[in-house]
């Protein structure tokens, strides 16, 4: 990893059940990092680990879930040994999330204008007034027609769309140097979606945040990433570039999520689905968690008993594969014991 990254998570690893004497580990050491103004995208199957990663950079673990090992620099500084005033001081104003939920991220019973007047006071010293401008002015800059009076409705007033609107300007509404975006386009309509993203690019462009996007649209990743990481099973499998995992995925399960991709034209050939299912945490298997849906050629017993550790595999790429394809070194894979 570089060390100019402006928030890098390293080897964190999160535990469900600690406190009852049943630990299962959700999030296994995982390391990422986002530089200045870059869009990083966390990819993976629903249960991959993608938020719960997020949610404990942030320190917005829910109860039953504790950070055993691992650290999160923003900056330098490590945010999981921060005083809890200390993170609430820098959350929202340094790094901001925009839920999956919009719905249930707003408080039902405030106005929406009132919810993102809040957020600005919380890290501004400003007067109920000007924090109530500055709300109509984000929900202008993100596109809300007639801000000044939709800020006095209420969230289920609002549609989905709209409602991410609110999400988006709340937090952007202290300039975050980072955004954490989780699914923001989840539950739109495709026209919906795209004018979503435009607000989130148009948003980012005035912030000069850095994001890092959770979701499972590859064909969002096309379009949004500088690099992706691809997560299985609480677990980095593969991260790079964009256009280096697009068009030489070694991963098996990246060459798979790329493989169901449905395409207009058919010229990759029909989508297919990825047999079985992932598994539970508490059931994932020994070795390799994608094993027991592995299709590779080259699959032998090393896979099903040892875990691979993700490492280098050229141009800034990472795999975490005992058999990546193609070998980095054009020849065929080593043996392995």
């Amino acid at each position: 990893m570089s060390t100019t990254a402006l928030l890098r998570i390293e080897d964190l690893t999160v535990v469900a059940g600690a406190a009852a004497g049943d630990p299962v580990t959700v999030v296994d050491a995982v390391n990422l990092e986002v530089g200045e103004h870059e869009v990083l995208c966390l990819v993976g199957e629903s249960g991959s680990g993608k938020s719960v990663t997020m949610l404990a950079a942030m320190g917005l673990l829910a109860d039953g879930l504790t950070v055993t090992h691992g650290c999160v620099r923003y900056r330098g500084t490590d945010l999981l040994t921060l005083p809890p005033g200390r993170l609430r001081a820098l959350r929202g104003k340094d790094i901001a999330m925009i839920f999956q939920d919009p719905m249930t991220a707003l408080n039902p019973v405030r106005r929406v204008g009132r919810q993102i007047q809040r957020a600005v006071r919380r890290h501004a010293r400003v007067t109920r007034a000007a924090a109530w401008a500055r709300a109509i002015a984000l929900l202008d800059q993100v596109g809300v027609p007639q801000a000044d009076r939709r800020a006095r409705a209420y969230p289920h007033q609002w549609s989905g769309g709209m409602r991410q609107r609110a999400m988006i300007a709340m937090a952007i509404a202290n300039t975050p140097a980072v955004l954490v975006a989780d699914e923001p386009t989840t539950a739109l309509d495709v026209t919906v979606q795209a004018q979503v993203m435009e607000v989130l690019a148009a948003a980012r462009a005035a912030t000069g945040a850095a994001m890092v996007m959770i979701t499972h649209d590859l064909g969002l990743v096309a379009q949004v990433a500088d690099r992706v990481a691809i997560m299985y099973s609480g677990r980095v499998v593969e991260q790079g570039d964009v256009l280096e995992i697009f068009e030489r995925p070694r991963h098996p399960y990246t060459r798979a999520l790329l493989a169901s991709l449905l395409t207009l034209d058919g010229a990759d050939g029909p989508a297919t689905a990825i047999p079985g299912a992932p598994p539970t945490p508490r059931h994932r298997p020994p070795g390799c968690a994608f094993a027991p849906r592995c299709t590779h050629p080259a699959r032998s017993a090393v896979c099903s008993a040892t875990v691979p550790e993700l490492v280098g595999a050229g141009h800034g790429h990472q795999v975490a594969c005992w058999f990546p394809d193609p070998p980095a070194s054009g020849q065929p894979p080593a043996a392995h014991p």
